[in-house]
């Protein structure tokens, strides 16, 4: 379904938030949206076209490098591969972080050649997360066409690993890293303004693996096979009851194995993705996947089968684990979004998800994920597409939610 912005009654008439009400320099940032939106247009139909599969972020790593410093910015790339931006504060020993990935869930060779037709464009990834990368770049340069001196130090992050296996990798070394000084982050992923993620929705990704001695079709019919305990396996775990509260689920997201129509394989692998709101069901979700695999290689080798060909060996292997969270109700950083709706004249629902805020969360820092306006559609699929209709007012809000958490220095507000 497309994620759309949202808002209030048509009646509806903003007030300033009031720390920025008579504030010169944030007034001119939030013109500078309204006067740079071809240029925004511009620059994430230029990055979505820069392949940045899992794992492979370097290229598109290395134009956001540019485009940073070109706002001013000390700028460096780290060892995982993150691209930060720095603008020191009045207060260099508190941080805030504004996020957006790098990284998309498409293969090497994907085409992502970016289609315009009637204000549309189209192309992998161009929503998720070239939406997060344009905002980020914009937040920047607006800030520093605007002068505006920030409180604390705010870090714009490219970062690496968000989707996939890449298992918040990124984030988690900027946590790692800002950890003492880190006071809030802000996540830009996606586009629409509707919602806000304060709650982190704790996932687990597995492998499973099932290897045989494998050989010919013909000749050595009746050897135990990997796929057929796979396909046996599957067919227990998808029968799995899990509870609609908390809210679990799973997805059987890749199956491989083989290496020709007339061998018997000699294994088999599955990655499967499960979730829930309740770590409990997450450890009962995996014990149940882990009982299927044992009772489908089982069920496989007691079939009528010759053992003296050999036998299956399985294992349930973890890719990767994200971590719950939850983002206090009376917290300053939804307080400062809040007042940023309401500038805006938007409204925002609260809602739990899986994104980068969640390693912040987890470590007891203030975080949130939204959309950075617009609307899109498609994700993760070769039909994504974004409209840039709205977006001028999902960049005010997250540069107002920013401010409302960084805090500017005096003189810029006289």
């Amino acid at each position: 379904m497309p994620v759309r912005s949202a808002s209030l009654a048509h009646s509806y008439r903003p007030t300033p938030p009031p720390q920025f009400a008579d504030n010169a320099a944030v007034r001119a940032a939030l013109d500078w949206f309204s006067r740079n939106l071809n240029w925004i247009n511009d620059q994430q139909s230029r990055i979505t076209e820069i392949p940045a599969p899992p794992f492979q972020e370097q290229q598109r790593a290395a134009a956001i490098k540019t485009l940073l410093a070109s706002s001013g910015l000390r700028v460096e790339i780290d060892k995982v591969g993150n691209v930060i931006g720095e603008l020191p504060g009045a207060n260099e020993k508190e941080i805030v972080v504004v996020a957006a990935h790098l990284d998309t869930v498409f293969p090497a060779g994907t085409e992502v050649k970016v289609h315009r037709e009637s204000g549309r464009m189209s192309a992998p990834g161009i929503s998720d997360n070239g939406t997060g990368l344009a905002a980020l770049v914009a937040l920047a340069r607006a800030i520093h066409e605007s002068k505006i001196k920030p409180q604390r130090t705010i870090l714009f992050v490219a970062d690496v690993g968000e989707e996939g296996e890449g298992n918040l990798r990124g984030m988690r070394a900027i946590v790692d890293t800002y950890r003492s000084k880190m006071k809030a982050a802000i996540v830009l992923d996606g586009s629409g303004t509707d919602h806000v993620t304060t709650k982190a929705l704790a996932s687990r990704r597995l492998e499973v693996l099932i290897t045989g001695p494998g050989g010919h079709s013909w000749s050595d019919f009746g050897m135990p096979n990997p796929i057929n305990a796979l396909v046996r396996a599957s067919v227990r775990f998808i029968n799995t009851r899990v509870p609609a509260s908390p809210r679990t689920t799973f997805n059987l997201g890749q199956i491989e194995g083989g290496t020709s129509i007339n061998s018997v394989p000699h294994e088999a692998r599955l990655k499967v993705d499960i979730r829930s709101e309740n770590e409990d069901e997450l450890l009962k979700l995996e014990s149940a996947l882990r009982e299927c695999v044992s009772a489908g290689v089982r069920d496989e080798m007691e079939s009528p089968r010759d053992r003296s060909k050999g036998k299956l060996e399985w294992k349930v292997e973890l890719l990767g684990s994200r971590p719950g969270g939850e983002l206090a109700p009376d917290s300053p950083l939804l307080a400062a979004l809040r007042s940023a709706d309401q500038y805006v004249g938007n409204q925002s629902r609260v809602e739990r998800s899986s994104t980068d805020a969640n390693i912040p969360l987890a470590n007891g820092i203030d975080a949130i994920s939204i959309g950075a306006g617009g609307t899109g559609g498609g994700a993760h699929s070769l039909q994504e597409w974004y409209e840039p209709s709205g977006r001028e007012m999902g960049l005010r809000r997250a540069f107002l939610a920013l401010l409302g958490v960084s805090g500017i220095t005096e003189e810029k507000s006289r």
